[in-house]
């Protein structure tokens, strides 16, 4: 399955929709995406992973970095995620303990991104 990304601003936020599997052959283009958004200026940034159908530990390295590069840039970080199989690969990682984790885009981007994970 191919991987979709599309951007939009919603409330402040700029929200990165995903779509398909994030694997270690379209991890590359999900981690380019992420640094061209914090390059251009983008300073709360929120993933939405509710169209994603499969996320391998390649693509959590990816959203692991994001992360990093925010907090580095005074940034915040949010994923939308409502789906238990991929709620299961966070809990599983303890990456639900790390991630601001959000059932929609409107939960997520309500807030200022840096709340605990819902």
């Amino acid at each position: 399955m191919e991987l979709s990304l599309a951007t939009r601003t919603v409330a402040g936020h700029t929200v990165l929709e995903v779509g398909g599997e994030v694997d270690v052959y379209t991890a590359p283009r999900l981690r380019e995406r992420l640094i061209e958004l914090v390059d251009a200026g983008a300073r709360d940034v929120v993933v939405d992973l509710e169209r994603v159908e499969f996320l391998d530990s390649t693509g959590l390295g990816v959203l692991v970095g994001a992360l990093k590069r925010l907090r580095t840039a005074q940034g915040t970080f949010g994923l939308v995620c409502a789906k238990e199989p991929l709620l299961k690969i966070f809990r599983i990682t303890a990456l639900d303990q790390v991630f601001p984790i959000f059932p929609t885009v409107e939960a997520a981007t309500e807030r200022d991104g840096t709340g605990p994970a819902s």
